[in-house]
């Protein structure tokens, strides 16, 4: 790829001629010495810089690299640890790694495979007989180089005689499909016959296309590594043979290095019994991220996946990207106690990204969906069914426009937008309802707020106001037609109404029955009456749907009510200081936000000033009060175990409600931006502001990530609701209260639709 103008033009005297990759940690250039030798050049992210324990890594990578010197390495030629960006320039390697060469060719076989199996056993001998473990042995770490293969990225390797590691204070790193049992269970334990199990691992992977331990999820993966024996459908006898015994569970089980040599020179050629093709697991046909697995390779060049990663495309081999993860010391043990968590962390840099590829260029973004580009439109584009024109002017305010995704669609309301259908993939407007009351006599009068999509069926909050009667009523529209499925009146003027799962809650004449109705019929499911004096908030909390009831005396605690899903029966009552409001739940706890501003009625997450946290315990009502580290302001998510709050200044502040510890702030020019939006699958806190202006920051280390430019057309007058990220597979649709709505891939924000 070429240089970027951000990027230098030379580094410690070697001049940059252009990009080979980029990642978390760092950009891989391909340079050039005065003498015309080419290197590749690692450079270190400047936030990284003022990291000390990445430095002390990063020069262990380097003094792990200088100790090796073998003909199936990349030799360092030139490093500065210490510079302002520390950086280290190895022997420039042209050719794939072996993840790119299985993505696009396939499985290897023969004289191929044997070559790489005994080129491997020759690097790691030389990486022994130097004194150091590997410790982190995938396809992206070997690059296929015309003479061989190259094992490059000793960023998490150690002294086998020190025994010292950087990690042992407790984390370690590795990638859980090619680590060894001892790497998950005592890190301490790891030595040489730990690469052993990783070359299993790697050379099953290179028969296969895929790990011998994959599982849905890394802890599923960590699981079978300690406890499960090898998946090895398709490997040919001997080498079957040969695997089972590098990936023994007990190190001491497992063949010497020298003995492997013998065994692999001795392989049949392709005239042997291998199968002439792979059958995948279902499961390794579930793309989660968009780029070929594990190609976090380090300096390589020439490696330029192409094609993207779509279920329609055809698969060589397993697409799914292996990431580097790092394990909390000691947990897995039996496995009993379970991981800790993972969390995406990895010394090497993926491989460059073509021009105009919309592949991601980093392994913690998946696959968008198929078909999806960048896009942007407004709630007032003419509908090709129902109503064609929008509601009120033609250019729109709503100012209070919210949206939902449902499916492969997204569903927007307003007090000035008629419910309305877009296309999740295009953009394009699908279908406009045309639920403006024809005896409203105007057809501004009617006000549409958004309860939800479930069954088939969005559910809409629909105000009719006029000279005669003001009428509101809970309307369930059809999702594919916009047309009209059912209809009940209602008085929520002391209920906040929501759609909780499969039940959407409505009320009667007198605002104190409730009725939960399914939402594709409307059916009753059950009643139950609300206290009376009481202004109630319905809420779901996990799978839990409860009723926090505000009493007009405020003097008076609040009580928070659990109830029974299937009958409305209140499971147990809890009482609440007066104003809080339901943040979630953490540690088996309830979360309530105490006070709030204005310091009445209920404390809701948006716009809130507040200094405590209650964490309640459902089943005791028994309560301890979190004092935070600072009265904060602004709008509250709790996910993860965390508080993200989001101040009107773009600030962003990550806190602990078990603690009140304030764990990382950012500051962001996402200014007024809701409630941000966490994105689990990618550890990514998302937050938008009423101008479109959308950023992403790591959640565990508040990192900013990037930053896009305004997309809205306009600032809408009110302020009332904010603007909101809502995750589309691996897209993003945002919608701004001016009534912009708009697509955008988060790993390449840049690119729009214009």
């Amino acid at each position: 790829m070429p240089l970027r103008s951000e990027d230098p033009r030379s580094v410690g005297g070697y001049k940059l001629v252009d990009r080979l990759g980029a990642g978390g940690m760092g950009i891989v250039y391909r340079g050039r010495s005065r003498s015309g030798r080419e290197v590749a050049v690692k450079v270190v992210h400047a936030q990284y810089a003022a990291d000390q324990v990445f430095r002390a890594r990063f020069r262990q990578e380097i003094e792990a690299v200088r100790k090796v010197s073998g003909a199936f390495t990349a030799s360092v030629v030139d490093a500065d640890p210490e510079a302002e960006r520390p950086w280290m320039a190895t022997q420039y390697v042209a050719g794939h790694s072996l993840a790119g060469r299985i993505r696009d060719g396939g499985p290897l076989r023969g004289a191929e495979l044997q070559r790489l199996a005994l080129g491997l056993v020759e690097a790691l001998r030389d990486i022994h007989r130097a004194g150091v473990v590997h410790r982190d042995l995938k396809p992206a770490n070997v690059l296929m180089a015309e003479d061989g293969p190259r094992v490059i990225d000793f960023g998490i390797s150690r002294a086998v005689e020190s025994g010292h590691t950087l990690t042992e204070t407790g984390q370690m790193i590795g990638t859980p499909p090619f680590m060894s049992p001892e790497q998950l269970t005592d890190p301490r334990a790891v030595g040489p016959t730990s690469d052993v199990f990783s070359l299993g691992a790697l050379l099953g992977f290179a028969v296969t296309g895929r790990g011998p331990f994959d599982g849905e999820s890394p802890y599923i993966t960590a699981y079978g590594v300690v406890h499960n024996p090898p998946a090895l459908d398709g490997v040919p006898q001997p080498l079957l043979g040969i695997l089972e015994r590098c990936l023994a569970k007990k190190a001491a089980d497992r063949p010497e290095l020298d003995e492997l040599a013998e065994e692999f020179a001795d392989l049949p050629g392709p005239a042997g019994d291998e199968p002439a093709t792979v059958t995948l697991r279902a499961a390794d046909l579930r793309l989660t991220d968009r780029t070929h697995p594990g190609d976090l390779a380090g300096p390589t060049a020439g490696d330029h996946p192409g094609r993207r990663g779509r279920r329609g495309d055809r698969l060589p081999a397993r697409r799914r990207r292996i990431r580097p993860l790092l394990v909390a010391t000691g947990v897995v043990g039996a496995l009993g106690l379970g991981l800790l968590g993972y969390v995406a962390f990895g010394p090497g840099f993926p491989d460059p990204q073509p021009a105009g590829s919309a592949t991601a260029a980093h392994s913690r973004w998946a696959a968008v969906p198929t078909g999806w580009q960048p896009w942007r439109t407004t709630m007032f584009k003419a509908a090709p069914r129902g109503e064609v024109k929008p509601l009120g002017k033609e250019s729109g305010d709503p100012g209070d426009a919210t949206c939902r995704r449902y499916e492969d669609a997204v569903y927007c309301a307003g007090s000035s937008v008629l419910p309305v259908r877009l296309d999740g993939r295009t953009g394009k407007t699908v279908w406009r309802s045309a639920l403006a009351s024809a005896d409203s006599g105007e057809r501004g009068l009617n006000a549409f707020s958004l309860l939800g999509v479930r069954d088939g069926a969005m559910l809409v909050r629909h105000a009719v106001h006029n000279t005669a009667n003001d009428k509101v009523s809970v309307v369930a529209l059809d999702a594919d037609s916009g047309e009209r499925l059912w209809a009940r009146e209602v008085n929520d003027g002391s209920v906040d109404l929501i759609l909780s799962g499969d039940l959407v809650l409505t009320t009667d004449g007198s605002g104190r029955l409730v009725t939960a109705r399914s939402p594709r019929t409307g059916t009753d499911r059950w009643t139950m009456q609300l206290p009376a004096d009481n202004y109630c908030q319905f809420l779901t909390a996990g799978s839990g749907l409860y009723a926090h009831c505000f009493p007009s005396d405020e003097t008076r605690d609040a009580e928070f009510l659990e109830l029974n899903r299937t009958d409305g029966s209140v499971v147990r009552r809890l009482k609440t200081p007066y104003p809080s409001g339901l943040l979630g739940t953490v540690d088996d706890r309830l979360a309530f936000v105490v006070g709030g501003s204005g310091s009445t009625g209920p404390a809701r997450p948006e716009d809130l000033t507040f200094g405590e946290i209650l964490l309640t315990d459902p089943d005791t009502g028994a309560g301890t009060t979190t004092k935070l580290a600072q009265t904060y302001e602004g709008s509250v998510t709790l996910a993860a175990g965390t508080l993200w709050i989001t101040g009107a200044n773009g600030q962003v502040t990550a806190v602990s409600p078990l603690t009140g510890e304030q764990l990382w702030q950012t500051r962001t020019g996402v200014e007024g931006s809701g409630r941000p939006t966490y994105d689990a699958r990618t550890r990514t806190l998302y937050l938008a502001s009423t101008s479109g202006r959308v950023a992403a920051l790591d959640a565990r280390k508040g990192t900013l990530l990037w930053e896009t430019g305004a997309h809205a057309e306009r600032l809408a007058s009110g302020d009332t609701v904010k603007s909101e990220v809502l995750p589309y597979g691996g897209a993003l649709v945002v919608s701004t209260p001016d009534g912009t709505v708009f697509g955008i891939d988060p790993a390449h924000p840049e690119r729009n639709s214009g």
